[in-house]
């Protein structure tokens, strides 16, 4: 495991868990894994730092499989089980679902929204306060640019958000983690790599604003960062 990149993303946890109070002794947090290096990260990191902080708190990692054919679960659950992880995995049918006929405009929406849907129930049922996903300060910046664009609102993910009359509290300790960075640690862990079935992986508008925004960074190492500060700093005087 590379040093520099452990401590890098665990300052960078540290540093939002803080900021925005995100964990409490006594949580039961739900981390919803998806397979791919965010959301391993995020498992790995808030199962790591239990044996080095002062308060404790419950972790129930769980998968939603969509249900496309040929879909990884086994692989995944294999590999959880080989790092002590107790994964559950929960299957459905949003895959067919959201790929109807009657929904061939927007798929990637309705499965994202049928997805949450089942976590929050399965939250429910475990008795859990917190729900953790693994979006990154890159996932902040784009979903920004995906809403400004796409549904012509100013709006992002936030650090940590109270559903449901506060009911839970979605949470997403990666925020202030680059992309890069979570690539590198997942790289030096030899995470696994699970194929994506999704036919509409590659042709989402998330991957159209994602490769818009990296032909942008090559112009400096800085705009990142920028447009990410920028989402705290608003100045309401100089906006319609």
């Amino acid at each position: 495991m590379s040093e520099y990149n452990y401590k890098a993303i665990n300052r960078d946890i540290g540093r939002a868990v803080n900021q925005y109070d995100m964990i409490s002794d006594g949580d039961r947090i739900l981390v919803g894994v998806s397979g791919g290096k965010d959301s391993l990260t995020l498992l790995w990191f808030l199962t790591e730092r239990l044996s080095r902080i002062p308060i404790s708190y419950e972790v129930f990692p769980v998968y939603v499989d969509p249900g496309f054919p040929n879909g990884f679960d086994g692989e995944l659950k294999a590999w959880a089980e080989s790092q002590n992880f107790s994964l559950r995995v929960d299957y459905t049918d949003n895959a067919v679902v959201a790929h109807s006929q009657e929904n061939r405009e927007n798929p990637c929406f309705l499965c994202a929204r049928l997805r949450r849907k089942r976590l929050f129930e399965i939250a429910d049922e475990l008795d859990c306060n917190k729900i953790a996903f693994g979006h990154h300060k890159d996932d902040i910046v784009e979903t920004f640019f995906i809403n400004i664009c796409y549904t012509g609102v100013m709006s992002t993910m936030c650090p940590v958000q109270p559903v449901f009359g506060e009911r839970f509290h979605i949470i997403r300790p990666l925020a202030f983690t680059d992309e890069t960075r979570i690539r590198r640690f997942a790289r030096d862990q030899e995470f696994p790599k699970f194929h994506n079935p999704c036919p509409t992986a590659k042709t989402s508008k998330r991957r159209e604003i994602k490769d818009t925004l990296s032909q942008l960074y090559q112009g400096s190492e800085k705009i990142k960062n920028n447009i990410f500060r920028s989402l705290s700093h608003v100045n309401q005087e100089y906006l319609l």
